[in-house]
Parts: structure tokens; sequence; C-alpha cells
């Protein structure tokens, strides 16, 4: 993909989850969370080249945007949106915690979408 496609499967899956949640499936707008910001992080990586195949990538990545923007809730924000990937597969979270957490998600993408480039 590129750093638009990413860029726009971000937002477009931020979306979806609020859909899910909308109708009452948590777990899947858990994931699509989860997503959400799985990709804005591949738009920012794709960009400045650097690998995002897997976790430990996207995590890697997270802690150099942290390091380089100053803002540490940048790696705050991305370890609750993994917490809703466990949620995935946990079903641990109710709606009200999920509903929570998309708007963290939401402050994530907000805080990332101006570091990727046109």
């Amino acid at each position: 993909m590129t750093t638009q496609k990413y860029r726009e499967s971000s937002r477009h899956l931020l979306s979806q989850a609020r859909s899910e949640l909308a109708t009452g499936d948590v777990r899947q707008a858990s994931e699509k969370g989860w997503g959400a910001a799985a990709q804005m992080v591949k738009a920012i990586a794709e960009q400045r080249g650097w690998q995002h195949r897997g976790h430990a990538q996207l995590f890697d990545a997270v802690a150099t945007i942290a390091a380089e923007t100053g803002d540490d809730d940048v790696d705050r924000l991305f370890e609750l949106a993994s917490a809703m990937h466990t949620n995935f597969y946990e079903d641990w979270y109710g709606a009200g915690r999920v509903e929570r957490g998309l708007r963290d998600v939401e402050t994530f993408l907000d805080k990332l979408e101006p570091l990727v480039g046109g």
C-alpha cells in the first residue's frame, strides 16, 4: 500500500469501528480501532522507509515518533490501541470501554496525521 492508502484506510477503519460498536459488535469495533491506529503508523513508516510488517516494528516506529515529537501521549495512546487488539481475542471490554478506546484512537490519529506528507 502507499502512504496515502494507509492514511485513508486508517480513517475508514475508525468509521467502521464506530459502526460496529453502534450495532453492538464490541469485538469487531475493538479490532477495527486497533487497525485504524496501526494503519496510521504504517502511513508514516512507509513514507519514511521504515519497516512496518509486524507489531514490534510498529511499536518501534511509534517510539521514534514520540521521541521526535516529544509527545509521550503518542506512546501511551498506541498502547491503548494495542489493548483494543487484545480485546478482539479476549472479549474483556464492555461497550463503554471500547467507546472510550475509540476516542483515544481518534486522538492518536489526530496527532499523527499531520506527520503524513501529502
